[in-house]
């Protein structure tokens, strides 16, 4: 197993403010695919004199972050999306490879697809874990579960399903692919032509069959949520996470934070104009999306307000360039900007996503015996989310995909 000492950096990671602070001059023993040390850069160098070493100029290193809302096979209505859904089952696997690749390209390590088509994200898990491509961890919930006609339900990265035997049935179908979690259409939302966001799409006695069989398969569940009141009856019944949450009330927000369900607020969805018109996204579900903006941060405001934990998640391709960065940084950006501030920014793009995902042995902290998932960056993050567009350098499982700062070969 190789060793590699990272040198002339400042550690900072979620723990930052919460009982940890940032370490200046310290260096990081990466052993394998893990980190074996982390400390004042003296103390570590003792402990392997003469290993190799990669110096990173003065760079803030962080976790690699965490995108808990992906679709790297997304269809939107409109001609980019009739693109995607025009694909083979070939082309769209390279399409999905070459997403994968772009972004861990970005400083993104581990991904939570919540629907994609025809079950290629399984697929891409078993290239990515052997190595036969680029990619960052995925942790995925298969095909999401939505019912007849509900929202999301023309493509192959849902499934139709009515009454509770068939949503119980629909939940162990994903298990038996290899889904890591549940995804559930619980409401209407921006992408459904025939349907409000305030659209409710299941019975209680659905929603209950799903969360309690993922549950007694040790699943969590996480569910596409707009209006209040559908939340709420999903939050007494033990729904995990909401996505979007676009019409939160404060006493949906207490509910959530006392049940210990987290939000994936997606701000971005609601102020993405020209992502939109670059896909001919039709003028229906752009006027719905941008409408529904400040709508969307009032019930972000009552989410932070009432102590919910909040996680990092794009919804847009995580890579994709946006508004001079890529998308999942501008989604980190709108959540500091918005009350989160940098310090609970980068909390929510790495050490409260490991803990959802069961995965903070593992991820989230720059700590002794987690995986070397690592990135780094000129600007300090503690001061402003815009430094993750500045980052230069990342590291996954102990190996550099990326250094902008390497000698560039002759030719």
């Amino acid at each position: 197993m190789g060793e590699v000492v990272i040198v002339n950096c400042t550690v900072v990671d979620g723990r930052a403010g919460g009982g940890a602070e940032a370490l200046p001059d310290a260096a990081v023993l990466v052993r394998g695919e893990r980190i074996a040390a982390v400390g004042p850069r003296e103390q570590v160098l003792r402990l392997r004199p003469g290993a190799p070493a990669i110096d990173l100029a003065g760079a803030y290193l962080t976790p690699g972050l965490v995108n808990m809302h992906t679709h790297l096979s997304l269809a939107l209505p409109g001609q980019g999306g009739d693109d995607v859904k025009g694909m083979g089952p070939h082309d769209l696997a390279l399409y999905m490879a070459d997403g994968a690749r772009r972004t861990l390209a970005c400083g993104v390590t581990t991904v939570r697809c919540v629907a994609e088509k025809d079950h290629a994200d399984f697929a891409l898990r078993r290239a990515i874990e052997a190595g036969r491509i680029a990619g960052p961890r995925v942790y995925t919930a298969g095909r999401a579960l939505v019912c007849t006609g509900g929202h999301g339900h023309e493509g192959g990265d849902t499934l139709e399903c009515d009454g509770p035997d068939a949503f119980r049935r629909g939940v162990r179908s994903q298990i038996k692919a290899g889904a890591d979690l549940i995804k559930v259409m619980i409401s209407g939302g921006i992408a459904g032509e025939h349907e409000r966001i305030d659209t409710p799409q299941l019975f209680g006695d659905e929603m209950a069959a799903v969360i309690d069989t993922a549950h007694a398969w040790g699943r969590k569940v996480t569910a596409h949520a707009g209006p209040a009141a559908v939340i709420a009856e999903a939050v007494e019944l033990g729904l995990d996470c909401v996505e979007h949450g676009y019409e939160l009330t404060p006493q949906v927000a207490a509910a959530m934070a006392a049940r210990g369900t987290a939000l994936v607020p997606t701000l971005l969805v609601t102020r993405c104009k020209d992502f939109f018109t670059e896909l001919g996204v039709p003028e229906w579900m752009q006027c719905r999306s941008l409408a529904a903006g400040p709508r969307h941060l009032d019930s972000y405001a009552m989410a932070l307000a009432a102590g919910v934990t909040v996680m990092l998640g794009s919804d847009m391709p995580p890579f994709w360039p946006f508004e001079g960065t890529n998308a999942t940084v501008r989604e980190l950006e709108h959540m500091s900007e918005s009350g989160l501030g940098p310090a609970g920014a980068l909390r929510a793009a790495t050490l409260e996503p490991a803990r959802w995902l069961g995965a903070d042995g593992d991820l989230g902290t720059v700590e002794t015996g987690r995986y070397a998932d690592l990135i780094a960056m000129d600007d300090d993050p503690l001061a402003t989310a815009s430094a993750f567009r500045g980052v230069r350098w990342v590291m996954k499982g102990g190996e550099v995909v990326r250094d902008d700062h390497a000698a560039r070969p002759l030719r």
